[in-house]
């Protein structure tokens, strides 16, 4: 049975903040990380079980100083933390890429090295993708791409960590009631509460499964499509999105 005490990334807000307060509910110690002050020490007020761990997860110094100085490291660790942006008709934009890259990926990539040398049988590392990396969506070349290298780091980690018993599950969302889909100019079809997504993220953590996706319509649909050939996903995609292109 894992020691009950668990670090979240990106939890001062969205499913990182639900699962912090969840988790606390249920007894759990929290270690909850982000960059707003404000905002985590609202959440740290909210539960007794919340302690806050400040830092900019791009920056890679910041993050091993700020982790390596947790008394304990959890068991259990949730980087959940990301950011979305979106390509506009198609047109490259190296420094919107480079963001959405600097938070998805070395953000993630930053707090597992800081972390590594200490994962052992007990630890289950869970990575935050999304169901977007199924197939290719209009205007999500950044986002999508960021969280299609989450899917696939989640995965060999998966193979690589195995001798040393570690666990390493992938969590793909749909579409999640957050501050960050908030800000979306299109439908969102099927998209849930955030308290869903805590509820379906945490029963998928304790059942140890390699991916945990959800709303399962939405995420099988898409896995659906994917299984074609690219020129009918294509096609398929277009139809689906046309109307919100």
């Amino acid at each position: 049975m894992l020691p009950k005490n668990v670090l979240i990334t990106g939890a001062s807000s969205g499913i990182g903040r639900q699962l912090a307060l969840d988790y606390a509910e249920q007894g759990w110690t929290v270690f909850a990380c982000g960059q707003n002050a404000e905002r985590l020490a609202q959440l740290a007020n909210a539960h007794q079980n919340i302690q806050t761990v400040q830092f900019d997860m791009t920056d890679l110094a910041e993050t091993q100083a700020a982790l390596q100085a947790l008394p304990v490291v959890p068991a259990l660790i949730i980087l959940n933390a990301g950011t979305c942006e979106y390509i506009e008709h198609g047109e490259i934009d190296t420094d919107l890429f480079r963001r959405v890259f600097e938070v998805n990926v070395f953000g993630t990539l930053h707090c597992i090295q800081a972390l590594q040398t200490q994962f052992d049988s007990m630890t289950h590392l869970v990575l935050m993708g999304s169901t977007a990396s199924y197939v290719p969506l209009p205007r999500a070349e950044a986002y999508g791409a960021s969280k299609a290298a989450i899917a696939y780091l989640a995965n060999t980690l998966a193979l690589d960590l195995e001798p040393q018993g570690v666990t390493v599950s992938l969590v793909s969302p749909g579409f999640v009631e957050t501050p960050l889909t908030d800000k979306n100019d299109f439908p969102m079809p099927m998209r849930v509460p955030v308290a869903f997504a805590s509820e379906k993220i945490q029963a998928g953590i304790a059942a140890k499964k390699r991916e945990i996706h959800f709303p399962l319509t939405f995420s099988l649909f898409l896995k659906s499509i994917a299984l074609l050939p690219l020129p009918m996903q294509l096609w398929v995609v277009k139809r689906m999105t046309r109307k919100s292109a």
